[in-house]
């Protein structure tokens, strides 16, 4: 075995150890005895290479479950638990930008100091999340005094929010309390200047282009809906692309595959078109706030364009599953809690084994406009990730894959002129305007696609309960179509 495979095998148990970990809890013997018999392997058949190897994977097993053990237990000591169904008082800065609703704002605050039973108690560890009133209107960075009652997240029928926001270090929640403006400014300058420039774009936006186009194009952007009426949201579910609306892993994988073709279009050389991809996809995770999702999303992109751009695609997995690892070494409850995490691992895998399929596959079609490599490539990425979708969600759109492929190849296109339009509407708002008609053109293209086919009656799915088995059935009967396919093609390559 060469270095390489050897290391993805450790990476992989690694992987398992958490999954494992993820859904049971094992005992002590168990781990003390996989690290015992992973010891013996190594120092007692030294000689044997592929027991030694065995005797690392198990190692690294057992390490795979202690880290998700104890990064669990870490979150669950936090101290902020024992104020939880109590009035407190306490200091702490916003972490992380708003999320700003129609009428409420959701602050993630990191704590500094609670005051209970008349006494101020400092060094916490942390953090929980506020519902506020949508105005007066807070920022990254604002300290706040806040005054309220500590509550645990709640468990909704089909959505456990409780480890939604576990993932992410929140163990308690707090709605409308009172709060108090005590300091600006306690953020990270260079977040806090992100943050500003970001704001700056998305007023120059709806300053140059009118609802409900700037709308869907703030929401394309930055992932920011509030601005989306309820009439649109619907719109968006019912047809199966309400994720076009939000910053996804499964979204920021296929902008990284399609930016690539725009440039391509465009005239730029492939060796000019990838280094132009990778500096966008790092502006455009920049300028949407550079939310973890986004940039773990973007890292595994980022791998799959450099894999494809050396001509090593057939080892790009093994890049991702790289990536993944030290992700899940970072925060191990991504792999169970994160939906966009696994939307965007699927998806890049898509993309690596069923892209060539595809592309011979609308072989027929003409390369005008990239229009083969982008529909290869926008089926490859989606194809992975709609079991996990219907899973947790519960839906799904029978005429979603075909209005995707209407609509999805034109979000890179969207993205590239809305950022273009906006930061030239900062500097000259009338050149601004000008320059945005090519995009709304498009978001109304989008408007009228999304439009017509909402008002299709049946071809919209509510799955309640979904089992695991279905997962399981899923992604066992995708995985041998996919082997299948990719037999396939190397025996029609053979012949050749």
């Amino acid at each position: 075995m060469t270095p390489s495979k050897i290391l993805f095998c450790f990476c992989l148990s690694f992987i398992f150890g958490i999954f494992l970990s993820s859904f049971f809890v094992p005992h002590l013997l168990y781990l003390g005895g996989g690290l015992i018999l992973g010891l013996v392997f190594i120092s007692v058949f030294w000689e044997y290479k592929k027991i030694v190897i065995a005797g690392f994977c198990i190692l690294f097993f057992v390490f795979g479950v202690w880290r998700h053990q104890t990064f669990l237990s870490k979150i669950e000591d936090f101290r902020i638990k024992k104020f939880i169904k109590k009035e407190v008082n306490l200091i702490g800065l916003i972490e992380g930008e708003p999320d700003i609703r129609e009428k409420s704002t959701k602050l993630t605050i990191k704590i500094e100091e609670i005051k209970y039973d008349g006494q101020w108690q400092s060094d916490f560890e942390g953090k929980i999340l506020v519902t506020a009133w949508r105005y007066p209107e807070y920022r990254y960075g604002d300290k706040l005094k806040i005054i309220g009652r500590l509550e645990e997240p709640k468990i909704f029928e089909g959505f456990n929010y409780k480890n939604y926001l576990l993932k992410d270090g929140i163990l308690a929640v707090m709605d409308f309390p009172e709060i108090e403006l005590i300091g600006k400014g306690f953020g990270n300058p260079v977040i806090k200047a992100i943050f500003s420039f970001k704001n700056k774009l998305k007023e120059s936006l709806n300053s140059v282009m009118s609802p409900p186009q700037s709308a869907l194009s703030e929401a394309l952007i930055f992932g920011d809906e509030e601005n989306i009426s309820k009439d649109w949201k619907e719109k968006l579910n019912l047809t199966g692309t309400r994720h076009i609306a939000a910053v996804s892993g499964m979204n920021i994988t296929i902008i990284c595959g399609l930016i690539l073709n725009f440039l391509l279009f465009l005239g730029f050389w492939r060796h000019q078109a990838f280094y132009f991809s990778v500096i966008l996809i790092i502006l455009y995770i920049l300028m949407i706030g550079a939310p973890a999702s986004a940039i773990r999303a973007g890292i595994m992109g980022i791998l799959f364009l450099t894999a494809q751009h050396f001509g090593r695609i057939s080892t790009g997995s093994r890049a991702i599953v790289f990536a993944a690892t030290l992700m899940l070494a970072i925060n191990p409850l991504l792999l169970k809690l994160d939906i966009g995490f696994q939307l965007s691992f699927l998806a890049i895998l898509g993309l690596i084994y069923l892209q060539p399929i595809f592309l011979d596959f609308f072989k027929k079609i003409p390369k005008f406009l990239q229009l083969r490599q982008t529909l290869s490539s926008t089926i490859s990425a989606q194809f992975l990730t709609f079991p996990i979708l219907i899973y947790n969600f519960g839906q799904i759109s029978l005429i979603s894959p075909f209005i995707n492929i209407l609509i999805v190849p034109l979000l890179p296109t969207i993205t590239i002129l809305g950022f273009i339009f906006s930061f030239i509407g900062i500097i000259f708002q009338p050149l601004g305007w000008i320059l945005s008609f090519p995009a709304w053109l498009l978001l109304t293209y989008l408007l009228k696609i999304i439009g017509f086919f909402s008002k299709i009656s049946f071809a919209f799915l509510t799955l309640k309960n979904v089992h695991w088995i279905f997962l399981l059935i899923s992604y066992l009967t995708l995985g041998l179509l996919t082997w299948r396919l990719q037999e396939s093609q190397k025996l029609k390559f053979l012949k050749y």
